[in-house]
Parts: structure tokens; sequence; C-alpha cells
């Protein structure tokens, strides 16, 4: 069996176009082998600390002291995996994983995450499609774009390192034609007290289609710093995000038969004739944020009361660009046949200031005052001479937050709070999370979440060169309700079961003009109900083994209550089945299988390139295609290689898969993922 793998790995390899560089990535391997002696043990599974942590210091065994200061840092050979600590910004701390699992390889992807319940553009970063419906989890509206929103990192999504050796990781994944993805991380601690990271993202894909390259470049630099008396905790991060992407409209409504009917001519994607091919999208934003906490009174032996001071602080700038060569009859009438250039605008300042008290008696309390000013504006070149030039919305805003927290025995407590006072944005939240720790790591969990939040600030005030979209509508807070069980029985079943209502809620559609000049004779405007939209969903996943066999099986079943408003489809499953063994004395771990995804047949959204916006249309079914996957993963040291087939079984099922109406789903290629992690 062992001989069979290295010949698939190397045919494999022989085949790439990129096969040097493949080469000389596996032979930078021989550089982990030989630090062996000073690698950190692993684990196989992330382990959640518990809240002490949020007062975190590096061991004292790893420096050494001179005159009561700290020295340089030094390598240190004693240094184990738990010692190296991811932080998130609500301060939930894991260690450093470098496991290899099936959980891993679902988020080896552009977006690092497990993307289940969306679909994929054919080309890698252009756009994603949704199969399920989310309840709202911000009091903060939106400013568009929210095709754009998926592939951005938010301020909640930067995580801060505290580590005792400097840590770096690579993460490398082939796309589509001429390009690749890079994600590359390099963090150290250069005193005891302060922390530094840098990452960068870079993607560039070209494509197999006509005018759909994708382009991105995300730059963060992240700094924590913990005072030698542990009293204070800054921590601050920049980010500088670009995604862009050429838009081509789809395929033309004559050459989705081409397409269907497996023409042997047009295998070749390239040689297809898209909508248009003289326009792209582009999403940038820059963010830079600071949260301080200071501890007036500490926890000790003789005191079992703390009390801190808290502050946080971001100012971000966002803008969408639509811009186009020349006018183009897809999107119907325009004032003019010049270039178009459509352009949003969001500056957001939000401050946050309060106070935390803790008792072990009590509970831990969190009162503050939020602060939030944004500012959305357009600019259009064209446009002002034809439409009221009313193209800036200002909402400040003054909110009341509070949170709650407290263990009792088996049972944990979580209340959070954010109320309106005054201002122009009456939103309001609340939310309550009860988990019930049962025996053997089993858990019960029980959510509650009310948001009452303003639209999206493109579907209030929109401006463009083309007449369909322009408009300025005067909408009411959409109010979201949502209970949720969550139960967790280890080694039998995950569910989750969700039921969500949505009053007002707005989305975009597809409305037919008959009197319309476009090619596609319709308009995308945004829609507000006001009849109830109720969803329920439940939640499936089981992990089974037999021996050295497993199978990895998720199931997501939906039902929209209320007709007539969203689409979803009723099933969407995942099963994984692969095989899992050590080899060579346990040098190598390898994981091979299948992975095979399906989801029943329903309207599914549209993709509107100009708005970069999913939109609800009733013209076309698409789903019941199976996408299958062949996988080999393989885990040297802290070196966890991906070999993937993916979709293999496009020839031979039939040429009916679609990420959208008109935008074709990815034909059978081999990807190749790489994730690298150095400890010095």
């Amino acid at each position: 069996m062992i001989n069979w793998f290295l010949v698939i790995f190397v045919v494999i390899l022989s085949k790439m176009k990129n096969f040097s560089i493949i080469i000389s990535l596996l032979l930078g391997l021989n550089i982990v082998n030989a630090q062996q002696s000073q690698k950190p043990s692993s684990l196989t599974e992330d382990i959640q600390l518990n809240d002490n942590l949020q007062n975190f210091s590096l061991r004292d065994s790893l420096f050494s002291e001179i005159g009561g200061k700290s020295s340089k840092l030094i390598k240190n050979p004693n240094a184990k995996i738990q010692d190296y600590l991811v932080i998130s910004r609500q301060y939930d701390t894991i260690v450093m994983d470098t496991s290899l699992t099936i959980e891993k390889y679902h988020k080896i992807n552009f977006l690092r995450k497990d993307d289940f319940e969306l679909i994929p553009f054919s080309n890698t970063g252009v756009a994603y499609n949704t199969l399920s419906f989310s309840a709202i989890k911000s009091i903060k509206p939106k400013m568009g774009a929210s095709n754009k929103y998926i592939s951005y990192d938010s301020a909640d999504e930067v995580v801060y390192y505290d580590l005792p050796t400097p840590f770096t990781e690579l993460m490398y994944r082939s796309v589509f034609e001429q390009g690749q993805l890079l994600d590359a991380v390099y963090s150290v601690n250069t005193s005891r007290q302060f922390n530094f990271s840098i990452s960068r993202k870079g993607l560039r894909s070209l494509g197999n289609y006509q005018n759909f390259l994708s382009s991105t470049s995300n730059f963060s630099f992240t700094t924590n710093y913990l005072s030698k008396n542990r009293k204070l905790k800054i921590r601050t991060h920049y980010s500088n995000q670009k995604l862009f992407s050429e838009q081509n409209g789809g395929l033309s409504d004559l050459d989705i038969s081409n397409f269907e009917n497996g023409n042997s001519q047009y295998l070749d994607r390239g040689v297809f004739d898209p909508n248009f091919e003289n326009a792209h999208n582009e999403f940038l934003g820059k963010r830079f944020y600071s949260d301080q906490t200071y501890i007036l009174k500490e926890k000790d032996s003789l005191n079992s009361r703390s009390l801190e001071l808290f502050n946080s602080v971001y100012f971000e700038d966002k803008k969408y660009k639509f811009q186009q060569k020349s006018s183009d009859e897809f999107f119907g009438d325009s004032f003019a046949s010049e270039e178009i250039n459509d352009k949003l605008f969001l500056n957001s300042f939000n401050l946050q200031t309060g106070i935390v008290f803790q008792s072990d008696q009590f509970g831990k309390f969190n009162l503050g005052i939020l602060y939030t000013a944004d500012r959305y504006s357009l600019e259009n070149y064209q446009i002002d001479e034809f439409v009221e030039n009313n193209q800036i919305i200002n909402l400040k805003t003054t909110y009341l937050s509070g949170s709650y927290s407290k263990q009792f025995s088996n049972i944990e407590l979580k209340l959070n709070t954010e109320n309106f006072i005054f201002g122009n944005n009456k939103s309001n939240s609340f939310s309550s999370i009860v988990k019930f720790n049962l025996k053997n790591d089993n858990n019960l969990i029980l959510k509650y979440n009310f948001y009452s939040v303003a639209p999206n600030y493109n579907t209030l005030l929109h401006r463009s060169n083309y007449e369909n979209y322009n408009w300025d509508n005067d909408f009411d807070n959409s109010v979201t309700n949502s209970i949720s069980l969550n139960l967790v029985l280890s080694n039998l079943i995950d569910l989750d079961v969700d039921l969500i209502s949505v009053k007002k809620h707005i989305q975009f559609e597809k409305l037919i003009d008959d009197n319309s000049t476009a090619i596609n004779n319709y308009s995308i405007l945004p829609i507000q109900y006001l009849d109830n939209l109720e969803i329920l969903k439940i939640k499936l996943a089981r992990k089974i083994k037999f021996g050295k066999f497993s199978i990895d099986s998720k199931l997501l079943l939906q039902k929209p209550i209320s007709k007539n408003i969203i689409n979803l489809p009723v099933i969407v499953s995942r099963n994984t089945f692969y095989y899992s063994t050590n080899m060579f004395k346990k040098a190598l771990y390898l994981q091979t299988g299948f992975g095979v995804k399906y989801f029943s047949k329903f309207y599914m959204n549209g993709y509107d390139p100009l708005l970069s916006e999913l939109y609800s249309q009733n013209e076309k079914e698409i789903g019941e295609f199976p996408i299958i996957d062949f996988f080999i993963n393989a885990k040297i040291q802290q070196t966890r290689l991906y070999f993937k087939f993916e979709h293999f079984n496009s020839s031979f099922t039939g040429y009916n898969y679609y990420s959208a109406p008109n935008y074709p789903y990815r034909d059978f290629s081999f990807r190749f993922g790489l994730v690298w992690n150095f400890f010095t």
C-alpha cells in the first residue's frame, strides 16, 4: 500500500505545471525534520483555556533573569505547544493547533473557514452563493456589497498571540490557471510583555472563463502588551484589505445549452463569450483598532472581587467600486455611454468605554457606553445632472452596553445587551446563552437572540449611471428573533435546532420588466416585506470510526415557514469517507478518501456584479448535482500537505452544475495545498 501511495504522489507532481516549486517545498521538509529536537509537542485538538487566561503571561521558565530584568528572547528547547496561545478579540484563548484533522481539511480554502453552507463560484475569491439563512448578529448596518463581506476580515476575526518563541505559518493553495493563494503569519514576543505579528494574504487567480480574474491583498499588523505588574493590557491592530475581481455577467443564455450539452468544442471554458468583458468590482478597507484594560482592584487569595476599566476605539474606512469601460445594455439604459464609475463609501468610528466588576459570589458584570458614527456617501461622475443630489447618510448614535456571566455548578449563564439611548440609529440587541455541562463532556446549550437593526446603507440609497440602479428608500428596522438548541453527545451526535423569525425582512429581488431594453429584461431592487419571515433549521453532525476508517457526516434540513419570501434548499449534506494511518514509523500521518456534497434543487439566488449582491429569483432551479472529491492529506512534523481531485465526477454526472444562474460551478481540477508551521 505504501508503494502505491508513493506512485500516486509522483504522478501528481509530474503533471503539475509548478512541479519545481512543489519539489522545493517538499525538499524543505528536511528542515522541519532537522529541527525535531526544538519542536513543541503537538496536540490533536484545540484546548479551550479558562477565563483566568485573560491575564496571560509567558512562563518564567522561558526566560533568564539578570538583575531583576528580562533578558532578550532566547531559543527555548523546552517550549511546549501548550505555551503557544492565540487570543481572540473577546479574550477567548486557544492553544496553537498543528494537528491534521478532517476539520482542518474542510478549512483549506480562500476563507480559511468551513464553507459547508456556501458554494463558491468557478474562480477562487470572486463570489460565493449561500445555501442557508443566517440570523443577524450585529446592531451595526453594513455598507452593502454583501458578497464582498464574506471574504472581508472584520475586527472580531483578528487574533493576537502570546508565544514562548517566534512562530511562522505559511499556507499555500493552488488556484485556477495562472496564480496562487498564499497566507503567511509571523509573530514573536520581543519580551515577556510585548508581542507583535505581521500577516499577509495574497491571491491572484486567472480563472477558466474570460474576464473572471480575482486578486486579493490582505495585510494586518497586531500588537499585544501586558505590563509588568499585569494590570494594564493594550492590544492594537491595523488592517488593509483589497478585494478585486473582474466581472463578466456569466454565460449568455445562448451559451448555456453549449455548456449543459457538454459540447466538446466548449470544454475549454475560455472559448465561451460571456455577457460582457469590460467590468470589475473592488472592495477596499482600512482599519485601526485598539483596546485597553486596566485592573483597579485585583482578585487574590484575600480578595474575591476585581474591578477593571476598559476602553476600545477603532476607525474604519471602506470603499466599494464598480467600473466599466463603457455602458452595456446588460444592465439596461444608462445616463451616459462613457465609462461607468460607481462608488460607495463608508467611514466608521466606534468608541466604547466602561467598567467590569467580577465576584466569585455574584459573577461578572460589564457596563459601558458605546458611541458609533457612520458616514455613508456616494460618488458618481455623470449622474448628478440627472438625479437629485441626495447622496449622504450620517448616523451618530449612543448605546448603553452591558453583559453578565456566571458559573452555577454545572450551568453557565451569559447575557449581553446593547440598547439605544439617543441618536439616529435606533438599533437594539439582546442575547442570552445557557450552557448545561453534562457528564462525559456532553453539553446542552440554549440561545436566544434579539436584534433590531437598520437596513444596509445600499438598500436605502444607491446611485448609478444605470437608470435601474437608482433608489432612495425609507425602510424600517429589520427585527430578528432566534431561538436555538445545541446538543453535543460525545461520540454520538452534534445537533443544532434553530427557529428564526424576521419582521420586515429586506432583500434584493429580480423584477421582470417587459419594457426594459436590457438583454436579460430585469431590474434588481431592494424590497422590504411586511409579512414575517420564519425559518426552521436542523443541523446534524456525526463522526463514526471503524478502526482506521471514518465517516464524517453533516446534514442540514431547513424549511421556510413563510412562503414566497426566501428560497432555500430543503437538504444540504456533506459526507466524507476516509482512511487514516501512520506510516514510515509514524514519521508520516496519512488521510485519504472521498468527499460528497449535495443540495436539493431550489430557486438559487442570482448574482448581480454591479452591486456585488445576491438577489432572489424564481425562474431557474439549481441543485441535485453531487460534488465528489478525492483527497490525500499528509502530515510530516508540523507540515500538512493537501492533494485534492476536486469535482472529478463533473464529466460523467452531467453538466448541470451552477454556483448561480448563468454562472457554472467548477469543473474537475487538481488542487494542492500546504500548511507549514515553524517554531524557532
